[in-house]
């Protein structure tokens, strides 16, 4: 056949269809989503490990000692659970996981570090879910999850993987609070306030998610249920600052119109933000910034929160649990409460849902991160 004779075809189209979640409400997307979808914050002392002598002392955490390594493939389990994923059909599947690390490694000898990367736990996930045993590891901090969503969406849509499970987990420990404490970056008042006057600070959270990101295709072929279409990923850097956003939002404007240039949708047809919101002072200002940058004078009516408020801030795994969150507040068609909110920030005029849950208006939706370095990164999901 000549080459005007050849079939071209698009990319494939990309869908969600498991989720596994464990946050400090529990494990499941219903705990959660009560608590997001109420506006009821799950922080409260630290009592996982010491915090005499710090600035702050509260954290949104998972009841009991929930164990990383041991949580990552239950999670993953339950995903494929949800996905309808035979063990044969698991066992053909890569792993794409996003940690701060291999927790165990600060406990190794010297000697034995170099068995205990990243990689080297992530296979050791897969192995253990079940999994194919081929495993990549991302830890580019509160961008590594979606990062990692992304790159396993690219691959599908090209049609080089028909599935690829993306996992992550944070669990609050010790190390990381006392090193975001001494930054002064925690609220000292126990709350997170995203765009809202009077905000101090971020608050960290337990997360361990799961997502099996397939081709509607191959999900069609074996008759498994959508529960949301990825329409569209972007990504940019700053090249600004190493901890601070760029003030003008550029770089993550930049990763929402990347977004929605990938999904062919016109800003306008956007009908929900789950945004950053970290509550910091410079960075929600920051992210308001980029949001006016793409939607214009629309921005200020645009239905905005950060569910960082509630179930707080999960770094490698916070944008995937917040994708799930995204996913799910679509699907009930209702959008969560901007909790925390004091006031009004001339600096933050976004359209944020306050009060009670707002109706969902429109089938799309974005969830935006964040990162230390100027990373920045959109997906855009469609209801199912």
């Amino acid at each position: 056949m000549g080459e005007a004779g050849k079939v071209r075809r698009g990319p494939e189209e990309v869908v969600l269809t498991g989720v596994g979640v464990l946050s400090a409400f529990g494990v499941g997307t219903g705990p959660l989503m009560a608590a997001v979808l109420a506006g009821r914050p799950g922080f409260a002392p630290v009592r996982r490990f010491g915090v005499a002598g710090r600035r702050a002392g509260h954290a949104a955490a998972h009841p009991g000692s929930p164990v990383l390594a041991d949580e990552l493939p239950r999670m993953i389990a339950l995903a494929c659970e949800d996905a309808g994923l035979a063990a044969p059909v698991r066992a053909r599947c890569p792993l794409y996981l996003a940690v701060h690390g291999d927790p165990a490694l600060p406990r190794v000898p010297a000697g034995e570090r170099a068995a205990h990367g990243a990689g080297r736990f992530a296979e050791d996930v897969a192995r253990r879910a079940g999994l194919s045993g081929a495993a990549r590891a991302y830890t580019s901090a509160c961008v590594a999850s979606s990062t990692a969503v992304a790159d396993a969406a690219a691959l599908v849509a090209r049609g080089r993987a028909e599935r690829i499970v993306v996992a992550a987990g944070y669990l609050v420990d010790a190390d990381q609070f006392a090193l975001f404490d001494a930054g002064r970056a925690l609220a000292r008042d126990g709350r997170v306030r995203p765009f809202s006057a009077g905000r101090d600070g971020l608050l960290l959270g337990d997360a361990v998610a799961a997502v099996v990101v397939e081709s509607a295709t191959a999900a069609r072929r074996r008759g498994a249920r959508t529960l949301a279409r990825l329409a569209g990923w972007g990504r940019t850097g700053d090249a600004h600052h190493v901890v601070r956003p760029r003030p003008d939002g550029s770089g993550l404007a930049r990763a929402i119109t990347g977004a929605l240039r990938r999904a062919s949708l016109a800003p306008a047809r956007i009908g929900y933000v789950n945004a950053h919101g970290s509550g910091s002072p410079a960075g929600d200002t920051a992210e308001a910034a980029a949001l006016h940058r793409v939607f214009g004078a629309g921005a200020a009516a645009l239905p905005v929160s950060s569910t960082k408020a509630v179930h707080g801030q999960a770094l490698e795994a916070g944008a995937l649990l917040e994708l799930v969150v995204t996913v799910s507040a679509l699907a009930a068609g209702r959008l969560p409460v901007n909790a925390g909110w004091l006031g009004p920030d001339p600096g933050c005029r976004l359209g944020l849902v306050l009060g009670s849950p707002a109706p969902a208006t429109s089938p799309y939706a974005l969830s935006l991160t964040t990162a230390f370095g100027g990373a920045n990164t959109a997906l855009l999901v469609a209801a199912a």
